[in-house]
């Protein structure tokens, strides 16, 4: 957690050079929106208005959620080492779509319930899952920092290794409980406006999965200030994790991607523990639960992908890499007013 401190703004003078390597690229001036505001962040993270995000991977963070035994998720929680199994083969929903975009998958448990022993499963573990939330807090306040200190030593790791960008994922089965718990209290929202159907929870299922958020932020009394005490009294592992992720990025100048909503909510605490980490923070996409965009909104982020998506596992996030493929296939070509006869656009 020490590394924080090392953190600083990224490089603005890199940024304003991309911005003017845009504006001679023979199209109209900003046309390509979004897209070229992420190439000019892209700069400043690299500290450079030439770079490549050629190798790139995604890390779901893999962990189990105690609160699932007050039935707020459709399926139990052996499916979090199913799939965290499948990730780890190459088989699963996030491999299929990165295999597509040029990534590789690094699939960390964090703490999934049952000990799981799979060729490519990164091993980080820092217990037999988390406590129920409806009845306690899910950690504690030194189970959460190891979990964060988990997510900043894979950046590291992976810089060394010479990736460029890593897109954020989870997989635990109760985790959009734990989130709307987060997003409660950071929205300064009831349960109700916050909490979704997750993988798929029918009207009686919701109602009791809105009624354990309310109980669960009752009964930890969390500090809505202290992002710490947040994340260690209602969050999971595998939150704590990305949060990691994210300041992580930050600490090593690495882009890191926000996948959907429990990505936001990780990045949100990010945040607050260190606000300079949006800088190096990129957006993918708007997740289809409730507080999906609200999360967005709080970190000041617009969304370029507004699919309705809600698989997680790091899928929407994976789906901005080729998106950013074909804006610097544009930012690096030679078709710029300089080399056509053209004049070029001005500002009005």
């Amino acid at each position: 957690m020490d590394r924080i401190k090392l953190i600083v703004p990224a490089d603005n003078e890199a940024g304003r050079r991309a911005y003017e390597k845009w504006n001679g690229v023979a199209k109209p001036l900003h046309s390509l929106g979004l897209l070229e505001d992420m190439v000019i962040k892209l700069a400043g993270i690299f500290g450079s208005e030439s770079f490549s995000i050629e190798k790139r991977c995604a890390v779901p963070m893999c962990a189990d959620n105690g609160v699932v035994c007050e039935g707020i998720s459709q399926t139990d929680s052996s499916v979090t080492a199913i799939v965290a199994r499948a990730m780890a083969e190459g088989s699963s929903n996030i491999n299929l779509m990165a295999n597509t975009a040029g990534a590789e998958v690094f699939p960390v448990d964090i703490g999934i319930k049952n000990e799981l022993r799979a060729d490519g499963l990164i091993r980080r573990r820092i217990a037999d899952g988390t406590g129920n939330i409806a009845a306690g807090p899910a950690m504690s306040l030194s189970q959460a920092e190891q979990a964060v200190s988990v997510g900043i030593d894979m950046v590291g790791e992976l810089k060394n290794k010479g990736y460029k960008i890593i897109v954020t994922g989870e997989m635990g089965i109760g985790n959009t409980t734990t989130s709307a718990a987060i997003a409660s209290v950071l929205l300064r929202l009831p349960p109700e406006e916050v909490t979704g159907r997750g993988a798929g929870l029918d009207s009686e299922g919701l109602r009791r999965k809105i009624s354990v958020v309310d109980k669960s932020i009752k009964i930890n009394r969390p500090d809505p200030n202290d992002p710490m005490d947040i994340l260690s009294k209602l969050g999971g592992f595998d939150i704590a994790g990305m949060a990691g992720l994210f300041l992580g990025g930050a600490v090593y100048h690495i882009p890191i991607v926000i996948d959907g909503f429990i990505s936001a909510v990780s990045a949100a605490l990010a945040a607050m523990i260190c606000p300079v980490s949006k800088d190096y923070m990129l957006c993918s996409h708007v997740s289809r639960e409730p507080a999906g965009r609200k999360m967005l909104e709080l970190l000041g982020f617009e969304p370029p992908v507004t699919a309705g998506l809600c698989l997680g596992e790091g899928t929407g996030g994976i789906i901005l890499l080729p998106m950013l493929d074909a804006a610097l296939a544009v930012y690096d070509s030679e078709h710029i007013f300089d080399k056509l006869p053209m004049e070029k656009y001005k500002e009005l």
